[in-house]
């Protein structure tokens, strides 16, 4: 059984994707926790019911559509963290830092309040006729948190089959295996491929089978047969799940050299007449395809041959330099030429030590332009808007990846404000951007502004530049301000209710802590701002719920728990309640409920303060101010001192200290690099600077960052922007297109295709040509089954199998020889069908049963339905007659079962003391005289070379052919009837 829901995007504009995958026996799997720009809550409703029933969760991509609300799930839903969750190391750690930018740019990304948490708020708000929403946000997850859930994420490789654990809510998984394929696109991609009982399922949404700069194609083709064919894993599954989505469908999709020419043209331009150019992308995944390009467009030739040079390049987002560093680690991830390129950087070392000759240093200078991937020198990084800021200031031309595609958050809004009222500058949209639920992108925006100006020209293409004409596109900011007096308690109800559901649904998970950590936030502002006076209640009149308070008799009904909601816990939170049956209750319903308290304190007791002890010759004086009082809080005992601050008392004159942890520089080959102490490094007698980022070592606090700690709320901003530059669009997003589907899906041969994240128009369209093309030859009369997936409806794409029930005989069964075969049981039956015979007694039962069920008193006796009482007892198996059994010896012939992987043979030939290694592609040589090979379609060919007379010694020779066929078969189950 193979059962398919889309959660998100399908027959959609959003880009979000969630579907959920229910195999035979319960067993649900979750691909994706996707989410768009607009941050909903409420587009989690329906993942939030589900998660009580999954049992696996795995992910592709990332990027905001495939995992943007992952943290959103692990901080507020307590039982997705128990849920063993399995991507690529790519994908975790881009991710990581993907959702880190977002948290620290975006607001909105901890997500609003919903509506129904004032219509049960037990407070009545008081809601003028202008605010009638205060848009309350949640608590958003800090980066130690985000990168602790990503910890718990599990790693896979490439084309390695794995065996998940379930969650421990699950069912069992009964052999479920799972195996990871590059999708291309991004990096670490995944096409997944899902296989249980009779069902194998790939899933392949967002993949890309052309090869890029850094990334790899989509692995559809390739193996020793050649690269026409599908590689025999995910060749002719039981269902196939792709996604329709593609490039824009209205213009050519440009790929390779000419679409990098076609960017690199339009910057030339603006280049030339003094203006800047904006690019907006993602900050972890697409970004470094662009990185890359602009980078080596930088590098080529020298500063008078190359007029790019005479503008700044630039990267801005609030995590490239980790994003970058994890690029550099996973050079196996990416296109082999890169690794090539690593390889021909490594092979030129620098000696050591001062002592160079002169040819030494004309060698080294040579080098230069021979350097590692993602080890820029001409793209500076800049992770704060005070630099971008200051960079745009000036009058030099200046090129600037800025995250966010969507322009609805990150640097890229911000950039645009500055370029958008010069018609020198340019800007250029390097994806589709995906529509938002209830309101526009300012980059969905820019894009309808290009479409409608490149499809009114007559030579219409990616490169189509639209001309200035001082549209003004509305588009609204956001400012996070501390909530009001009155906005506080609703706060406050919404995380006691949601605390209580998780105690006595969920009893006291992870999720608890993490509520009770946000209501102590409150409770702390609350202290902090309350009077001093100890011998008075005022300091806890703000506090405007207790939760015990919360659930008593008067106020759990408004809360929408009723009593048996409750269960036990009424003993302690109702009124009047002293009894309570639990007969025939189980777990926590039978035992009287007991709550801990939170400790105010640490494993030794009462937090001390040391600053509260210290004597008057050990408090740090400066004019007569103590430096550890509340005013001045730099040098508070047990937080770090900053290395160039003004009141850094001993530090030397014009000394700026050593840089950072985020500032130390990994050590490279490409010449004898010298540090210097303003973070600069000399490169045989140039200055260079090295790609971390610009601002770290930058004294000034960056003022684009609101400080509110605790609760807050949005407050939203309509705001109008100029556009007086030019806007295009060259398509980045590295996403198949018709031809590659047309051309793929055939040869793949899925018996079940299921078409999801696309609009609804191409969807369908695309659908109808399938149905056409994958019409069944011969018959002419059956077409393959085309799905086409919507939000919430349930698609069932089972294999199609004929079943028959029969029952052994017990002389057949003691004959049995059961072989093991990846923990299923195989067997070879040779038998003869007989009709079964019904005996007095099973006669006498089955005509009580059909009285009974026509008398109406049952109308399902023991579970068998009466439509099945008619069919009779199945029919026997049972051992062939010796008279029949010479007639039957020749029918059955022997067959080999099971599947051997080249490399468990290279170490089965080693343990038995043969040399095995591989040679070439899909060859493993066995004694140097014996070559195995491994077809496209699971066949293993064995191949021996012959020797000549003059070397033939009978006494050394081995039968190397013969050990390796016996090999081979012994790592086969051999079935064969008896």
């Amino acid at each position: 059984m193979f059962q398919y829901t889309a959660l998100l995007g399908a027959q959609s504009s959003s880009k979000a994707s969630q579907s959920i995958l229910e195999l035979d026996g319960g067993i649900k799997l979750l691909v994706d926790v996707g989410w768009d720009e607009s941050f909903d809550a409420e587009m989690l409703k329906d993942l939030e019911r589900q998660i009580p029933t999954l049992s696996v969760v795995l992910l592709t991509h990332a990027t905001i559509a495939h995992l943007g609300a992952f943290a959103h799930c692990c901080k507020n839903f307590p039982l997705f963290t128990r849920i063993p969750i399995y991507a690529t190391t790519p994908v975790i750690s881009l991710g990581r830092t993907l959702l880190q930018d977002i948290y620290a740019s975006s607001p909105l990304a901890a997500s609003i309040l919903p509506p129904s948490a004032f219509s049960e708020s037990t407070y009545s708000y008081a809601t003028t006729q202008d605010d009638k929403n205060p848009n309350i946000l949640l608590q958003p997850p800090s980066a130690d948190e985000i990168a602790g859930y990503f910890a718990l994420i599990n790693p896979l490789k490439y084309s390695q089959p794995h065996q998940p654990m379930p969650s421990p809510f699950s069912p069992p998984l009964n052999g479920l295996t799972i195996t990871a394929y590059s999708a291309g696109h991004t990096l670490g991609g995944t096409i997944w491929n899902i296989q249980h009982g009779l069902e194998s399922i790939v899933y392949a949404v967002d993949w890309n089978q052309a090869r890029e700069h850094v990334l790899s194609g989509a692995a559809w083709l390739g193996g020793a047969s050649g690269s026409s064919e599908v590689i025999e894993q995910l060749r002719k599954p039981t269902a196939l799940v792709c996604s329709s989505r593609g490039p824009a469908a209205s213009h050519t999709n440009g790929s390779g050299r000419g679409r990098d020419e076609s960017l690199l043209g339009l910057i030339r331009d603006a280049v030339s007449k003094g203006g800047s150019v904006l690019i907006p992308s993602d900050s972890s995944a697409r970004v470094l395809e662009l990185a890359y390009i602009l980078e080596e467009a930088w590098t080529v030739g020298n500063d008078d041959d190359n007029p790019l040079r005479a503008a700044k390049l630039l990267l801005a987002s609030r995590t490239c330099g980790s994003t970058m560093r994890y690029a550099r680690s996973m050079l196996e991830w990416m296109e082999e030429g890169l690794v090539r390129d690593f390889e021909t950087a490594s092979a030129n070392p620098t000696p050591h030590g001062n002592g160079r000759s002169r040819t030494q240093q004309a060698q080294n200078t040579e080098n230069k332009n021979v350097k590692a991937p993602f080890d820029f020198r001409y793209l500076k990084l800049l992770e704060k808007k005070s630099s971008i800021i200051r960079n745009l200031s000036t009058e030099q031309p200046v090129v600037i990846i800025a995250s966010d595609s969507s322009l609805n958050w990150g640097f890229s809004r911000d950039t645009l404000r500055h370029i958008a009222s010069d018609s020198r500058n340019i800007i250029i949209l390097t994806e589709r951007p995906g529509q938002i639920a209830g309101s526009m992108s300012l980059g969905s925006a820019l894009w309808q502004y290009w479409n409608e100006g490149a499809g009114s020209m007559s030579n219409s293409d990616e490169a189509t530049v639209v001309e200035p004409s001082g549209t003004d596109l509305a588009t609204r900011s956001v400012k996070v301000l501390p909530l009001t007096a009155n906005e506080t308690p609703i706060y406050q109800q919404y995380l006691a209710r949601q605390r209580q559901r998780q105690n006595v649904v969920h009893g006291e998970g992870p999720g608890a802590s993490a509520l009770e950590t946000s209501a102590d936030v409150i409770e702390d502002q609350s202290d902090s701002s309350s009077s001093s006076s100890e011998d008075s209640d005022v300091e806890h009149q703000g506090k405007a719920l207790n939760v015990s308070a919360t659930m008593t008799n008067a106020r759990h009904n408004k809360l929408g728990l009723s009593d048996a909601e409750l269960g036990i816990t009424i003993l302690t939170r109702g009124t009047g309640v002293h009894d309570y049956d639990v007969r025939g209750k189980r777990g926590r319903e039978k035992m009287f409920p007991f709550t801990s308290k939170k400790r105010r304190g640490d494993d030794f007791g009462e937090m001390i303060r040391p600053e509260e002890y210290l004597r008057a010759e050990e408090r740090d004086e400066i004019d007569g101010e103590d430096m550890r009082s509340g005013a001045t809080k730099e040098n508070i005992v047990g937080q770090k001192r900053r290395w160039g601050d003004s009141n850094l008392l001993s530090a030397p004159a014009g000394w700026r200290g050593p840089a950072s942890n985020t500032q130390k520089r990994r050590k490279s080959n490409d010449g004898n690099k010298v540090a210097r102490r303003d973070g600069s490094i000399d490169v045989d007698g140039d200055t260079l600077v090295e790609d971390a980022p610009e601002d770290v070592s930058e004294s000034d606090e960056d003022d684009d960052r609101e400080g509110v700690d605790g609760p807050c709320k949005a407050v939203f901003e309509e705001e109008k922007i100029k556009i007086a530059c030019h806007v295009s669009f060259i398509d980045f997003s590295g996403l198949h297109d018709k031809r590659n589907l047309q051309m793929l899906v055939p040869l793949i041969a899925p018996r079940k295709l299921i078409l999801v994240a696309g609009e609804k128009e191409e969807t369908e369209a695309l659908a109808e040509d399938f149905r056409k093309r994958l019409t069944v030859e011969g018959s002419g009369s059956k077409n393959a089954d085309v799905f086409t997936a919507i939000v919430g409806r349930t698609i069932d794409a089972s294999v199609d199998t004929n079943a028959w029930v029969v029952k052994l005989s017990q002389s057949l069964v003691r004959n049995l020889q059961w072989q093991q075969v990846r923990g299923l049981g195989v067997v070879a039956i040779t038998g003869r069908l007989e009709a079964a015979t019904i005996t007095s007694d099973e006669e006498e039962v089955k005509m009580k049963k059909k009285l009974k069920t026509s008398s109406g008193e049952d109308d399902d006796v023991e579970g068998t339905a009466p439509a099945q009482d008619n069919e009779g007892p199945p029919p026997v198996l049972d051992v062939v007659p010796a008279s029949m059994a010479s007639g039957t010896r020749t029918v059955a012939q022997p067959l080999h079962v099971g599947d051997m992987r080249l490399a468990d043979l290279r170490k089965i030939m080693q343990t038995s003391g043969l040399t095995a290694e591989f040679r070439g592609e899909g060859t493993l040589l066995v004694n140097g005289t014996v070559a195995v090979r491994k077809t496209g379609t699971g066949r293993i060919e064995v191949e021996g070379a012959g020797q000549s007379m003059a070397s033939f010694d009978p006494r050394s020779i081995k039968p190397t052919f013969f050990e390796v066929k016996k090999k081979i078969y012994e790592g086969l189950a051999v079935v064969a009837g008896g």
